[in-house]
């Protein structure tokens, strides 16, 4: 039972820093956190995913930029829902390698010392890391956790998000993409799912818009904005 609550709460941890640190504050700069709580989260994501943060927001302000048009880098409707499902980290590598277009896009992200010398220069070194860790930690079945903690931002949470969210779903606002929210799933993927309301506003730190939608995410940006850890522009 142990290791399954560390597996979950791991996993859970990550996807909080995908959608604090990577989308709402380097991507759309919704919100600012304190620096100690950029690095904690910085760190966590080299050690558990591997991706390199100018990359990552890059990527998606091209997704924002041609949303379910030619050169979105990974909508269901140029590729197909099942090639993003199933496919969406294939995508997301390739689209990483267009250099081009993420020097063009991540021009305001971190550029300080540990991220040119670690963060962005060893991104791989981070997730051997973190097998170490588990293998320590658990033994054998250390490099299960391991496993589950790789797959479950690119395969699940990034599949499901960008493709069943520019496939099915409900919307609450009539944007010109086919972005839809995917409630009730909100707490194993960050508050995310609520991906036509953030489409509507891509400023706002917060994605729930209805009463009955909840925003993990936004309970988060609210524990630390009470301890004056984050600013919400």
């Amino acid at each position: 039972m142990n290791i399954i609550i560390y597996t979950l709460v791991m996993v859970q941890i990550t996807i909080a820093c995908v959608t604090l640190y990577l989308h709402r504050s380097q991507t759309h700069r919704a919100v600012q956190f304190h620096p100690v709580v950029n690095h904690i989260m910085r760190a966590w994501l080299w050690l558990t995913t591997g991706m390199v943060t100018r990359q990552w927001v890059a990527i998606h302000r091209k997704h924002h930029q041609r949303s379910d048009q030619e050169g979105d880098p990974h909508s269901p409707q140029i590729y197909g829902i099942w090639r993003v499902l199933f496919g969406g980290a294939f995508l997301y590598h390739s689209a990483s390698k267009d250099t081009a277009m993420v020097d063009s896009l991540s021009k305001d992200c971190p550029n300080d010392w540990i991220e040119r010398n670690l963060y962005s220069a060893h991104s791989r070194s981070g997730i051997l890391l973190m097998l170490v860790i588990d293998l320590v930690l658990f033994g054998p079945w250390g490099l299960v956790v391991w496993g589950i903690q790789m797959i479950w931002v690119p395969f699940f949470a990034a599949g499901v998000i960008n493709g069943l969210s520019h496939y099915t779903g409900y919307r609450n606002y009539d944007v010109k993409d086919t972005s839809r929210n995917l409630y009730p799933i909100a707490f194993w993927i960050g508050g995310e799912e609520l991906h036509n309301n953030h489409h509507a506003d891509g400023a706002s730190a917060k994605f729930s818009k209805k009463w009955y939608e909840f925003d993990i995410g936004w309970m988060y940006i609210c524990i630390l904005r009470f301890f004056k850890l984050a600013t919400v522009r």
